[in-house]
């Protein structure tokens, strides 16, 4: 919404925005307390009257883990860089499942809650936001689970570690920006949640997961990380295994496509916010 002072009357119009609007992260920040419990709320709706509450949150990436390792792993034979391979897929998938988890919930957030959206104001970007934001605590729930089994498998870890936040930092970028095109486009072609598990299907494939991205050599490695999850898998197997996959051009350009599918994510889903009463 577009805010006008007039001087002669004193009243206060409120108007639609016209084109390209400004972000208006500041006023975002003023809605904070909302964005908490937005999260909160997400995350206690989750899971409730299931039986097994969280711990959907584990068996999700570790039973994925398991089709992986006896498909992949052991008939495929598929290389995992001197890792044990279930140990080697399940690394990649604690973050690909947050990425997932993030890019369903959060294109759907518009359209799930349509009755807060047309009820009262506040700045629509913190719904998607919430969801993705929601999905930390299961990526946290997983993390247990994989530093579990590196010490079963007498993996202790290296000192890269502490580059994982940056890691989980280019999840949540991607995932968001993904979140906030889709959900934008939701309120207006409902079609798409029909495209959302096609598409996350085919990105699942496309990110080394169950193969590493080594099978590709120069020019093609980089340019393969212009899928955004492809630097986000390679740096947690770096972080937390010692893989041979340190920061290099193929996070950079991960990290510059994350950075680009967030801003106009943000932008496009300012420029349809207008819209999102009416429609939805």
């Amino acid at each position: 919404m577009e805010k006008a002072l007039s001087d002669e009357t004193g009243i206060l119009r409120i108007a639609p925005s016209r084109g390209w609007v400004a972000l208006k992260l500041k006023e975002m920040w003023g809605y904070r307390e909302l964005l908490y419990f937005l999260t909160w709320r997400d995350v206690k709706v989750r899971y409730k009257q299931t039986v097994l509450g969280a711990a959907w949150a584990i068996i999700q990436p570790f039973f994925t883990m398991v089709v992986f390792s006896l498909f992949f792993g052991r008939l495929a034979k598929m290389p995992s860089e001197g890792i044990p391979y279930p140990l080697f897929s399940y690394s990649a998938l604690v973050p690909w499942t947050f990425f997932a988890n993030g890019l369903n919930t959060g294109s759907n957030s518009l359209v799930s809650g349509s009755n807060l959206l047309q009820k009262i104001y506040f700045p629509r970007l913190i719904m998607p936001l919430a969801t993705v934001f929601s999905g930390i605590v299961d990526f946290l729930l997983a993390l247990a689970v994989l530093f579990a089994m590196m010490f079963y498998y007498g993996l202790t870890g290296t000192v890269n570690v502490v580059w994982l936040p940056c890691f989980l930092l280019l999840a949540f970028i991607t995932s968001l920006g993904v979140a906030l095109w889709l959900s934008a486009m939701n309120v207006q072609f409902r079609d798409v949640k029909y495209v959302i598990p096609f598409l996350t299907q085919i990105w699942l494939f496309a990110t080394p997961i169950a193969y590493p991205s080594t099978l590709l050599h120069g020019v093609w490695r980089t340019l393969y990380g212009l899928n955004p999850m492809v630097g986000v898998v390679e740096g947690f197997r770096w972080a937390l295994l010692g893989t041979n996959t340190a920061p290099g051009p193929m996070i950079i350009v991960s990290a510059a496509a994350a950075l680009v599918l967030a801003v106009t994510g943000a932008f496009y889903f300012r420029r349809m916010e207008k819209t999102f009463a009416d429609v939805v």
